[in-house]
């Protein structure tokens, strides 16, 4: 079975490497007789044009015509080290009996509820714990054991070291520690009925077979019963469904769980999906303390509270855009058969970029604003004067800025999902920033200056003054002029 899959892996264009591991459980962690892992090298992106869940769907089309075994494949995890795939994985824990029976029970209720999900919100969940795995059962006779003079460990050790592995010692070499395992060669232990061959000693010195003191039959059970926080636990592992992050699809198995988990059962997150749900929530709040950060920063520079809040009312442009930008993206992505994107840590991160981007427009009409006012101008007026001025500038950074996102926004290959996601909230919301937030910012100083909404003189009037404003500002610079060439 497994050279059939790494044969059909090999011959696949796409992929580079293939190496398989027969009896390694990489996902569940340990050795099993029924189970392999099959590790699969891709080609560079310039000599291939799959994606990761392109490559995947070809992967199952290639290999669903094997019904002899359960053959799935899964994307690396995206932090190594940090879990063994992708998406998500809990535990099942057992905090009653530990009674395989009800576990497989309890499992098998919760994967479909898992792989039926009416919200639409996962994509899939899947076990590599079964509980009605073909075993051998060996019925040693105690009795006749002990009548016959021989140990029970000895009867035990003898099965383990002909039918199974035995542990010798370990030693030395190559700056390596080895163990030494016993075992019978394959060819003598191929049935049930070997154990006619194997002989043990009895404590009288003679040889007793060990078909006369055990006898073998088929049965069924779990292949394993593993552990998790101390209690017996089932090991699950699933993703969620195409554009939706995996914070909504870790609360999308809460509910489930929730739901479905009868008394004495628990679930738990292990891997990344720990790591999330413990860090869940700080999104929020780390958006939060920038924008703090940026009041306290700008309570500085004006040396006043009030006036920093011209600048932060500017922010939620920003975010507005970020969040139009990608709504419309997904459904452009949709009509296009792409992946939508989603609300996820990358998109995250691009707010809080956004809020200094934003403030930056913000900051620049303020601060002429400010210079205006100890000049003589009003509020009304300076506000005016100083979005004149700075509407150039204003728009020349931030096209230059939005035009060196793009790339981001139309990328592909290798990680270009998480530049996606930054580069199109960005690019939103500096849209929004500056075609938008360009136009109210000088109300918000105006507003905060003057403690008050409505102006009382009229649009000529304040034009007036600007215009009288600019002549008393050519005066004063002729004058300096004028002054500076007297001294020289």
């Amino acid at each position: 079975m497994v050279y059939e899959v790494t044969s059909i892996l090999t011959k696949d264009p796409v992929n580079q490497d293939v190496v398989a591991f027969s009896g390694f459980d990489f996902l569940g962690g340990g050795f099993r007789n029924n189970a392999a892992t099959i590790f699969v090298t891709q080609k560079h992106w310039d000599e291939r044009k799959e994606t990761t869940p392109e490559v995947i769907g070809h992967f199952y089309m290639q290999l669903g015509h094997i019904k002899e075994a359960l053959i799935f494949a899964i994307a690396p995890p995206p932090i190594f080290a940090l879990g063994v795939s992708g998406g998500y994985e809990f535990h099942i824990q057992n905090r009653g009996e530990n009674d395989p029976k009800k576990m497989a029970e309890v499992v098998g209720q919760i994967l479909g509820r898992l792989n039926s999900d009416p919200k639409h919100v996962l994509g899939g969940a899947q076990t590599l714990w079964r509980s009605n795995v073909p075993q051998l059962y060996v019925d040693v006779d105690r009795d006749k054991a002990k009548a016959l003079g021989v140990p029970i460990d000895s009867v035990y050790n003898t099965l383990a070291a002909t039918l199974g592995s035995f542990y010798v010692n370990d030693f030395n070499k190559y700056g390596r520690t080895w163990q030494v395992l016993m075992s019978a060669e394959p060819q003598y232990r191929n049935r049930p009925d070997d154990i006619g061959a194997v002989w043990v000693r009895s404590e009288r010195g003679e040889m007793v077979p060990l078909s006369a003191l055990a006898n073998v039959h088929y049965t069924s059970g779990p292949d394993s019963l593993s552990r998790f926080n101390n209690l017996p636990s089932v090991k699950i592992f699933g993703s969620g469904a195409p554009g939706v992050s995996t914070g909504q699809a870790l609360a999308r198995v809460d509910e489930i769980a929730k739901e479905t988990l009868p008394i004495g059962f628990s679930h738990d997150w292990s891997g990344a999906s720990f790591q999330e749900r413990k860090g869940s929530g700080t999104g929020g709040l780390a958006i939060a303390m920038a924008a703090v950060m940026v009041f306290l920063i700008l309570s500085a520079l004006y040396e006043k509270w009030s006036l920093p809040l011209s600048v932060l009312l500017a922010l939620p442009f920003g975010t507005f855009g970020a969040l139009a930008a990608v709504w419309i993206g997904t459904y452009v992505k949709g009509f296009l058969g792409s992946p939508p994107l989603a609300n996820d840590v990358y998109f995250q991160i691009g707010l809080v970029t956004l809020l200094g981007l934003a403030a930056k427009n913000a900051i620049l009409i303020v601060e002429f604003a400010v210079l205006k006012m100890r000049e003589g101008y009003s509020a009304a007026a300076a506000a005016i004067e100083a979005a004149r001025l700075r509407f150039r500038p204003i728009l020349m950074t931030s096209l230059a800025f939005i035009l060196g996102v793009l790339p981001l926004v139309v990328s592909t290959g290798a990680g270009a999902g998480a530049r996606h996601s930054v580069g199109t909230g960005v690019m939103g919301g500096m849209i929004a920033a500056t075609f938008l937030a360009i136009f109210f910012i000088p109300l918000f100083f105006k507003v905060i200056t003057d403690r008050r909404l409505r102006e009382e003189r009229s649009a000529e009037e304040l034009r007036a003054e600007v215009e009288e404003g600019e002549k008393r500002s050519a005066q004063l610079h002729a004058s300096a002029i004028a002054a500076m060439e007297e001294k020289r």
